[in-house]
This record gives structure tokens, sequence and C-alpha cells, in this order.
């Protein structure tokens, strides 16, 4: 999972040396932590989070397979 959403987020950006994904396993879901550069947060999120809600429904498409949540933050980590 957290290649797919590198993927997609490079593409997406300016700045595709600044992409980052955090992979965090838990219980009952696996979170993926997509960090970018400022100038594209924009680009990632989209109009009205229209970007963002593609990304997750992709990525939650590819996961249906595990039987697992995926859950995709969106944001820079302090």
């Amino acid at each position: 999972m957290k290649e797919l959403v590198e993927v997609i987020a490079k593409a997406l950006v300016d700045h595709p040396e600044e992409v980052s994904v955090i992979e965090k396993d838990t219980e009952n879901a696996l979170i993926l932590q997509l960090d970018v550069a400022d100038e594209d947060m924009g680009k990632v999120i989209g109009k009205q989070g229209r970007i963002a809600k593609a990304i997750r429904s992709v990525v939650k498409a590819a996961a249906s397979k595990d039987d697992k949540k995926v859950i995709v933050d969106i944001g820079n980590q302090p």
C-alpha cells in the first residue's frame, strides 16, 4: 500500500523528491501518513478534497482483499 500511495502522490506534485509515506500498522488498521512539500499540499488535496478522496478510494479498493482497514492521513508530520 505504501508504494501505491507514493506513486500516486509523486505523479501529482511538483517536488516528488519531498514525498514521503510512513506506514503504521495497528491491530485493526493500517495507517499511511502522506507528507508532501507545503507548495504541493493543495495539489494532493484538490478542490473540496476530491483528489484526497480519490486517493483514499483507490487505496481502499486495493486493500479490500486483505480485510484490513486502511487510513490515508495527508499532512505534515510535526
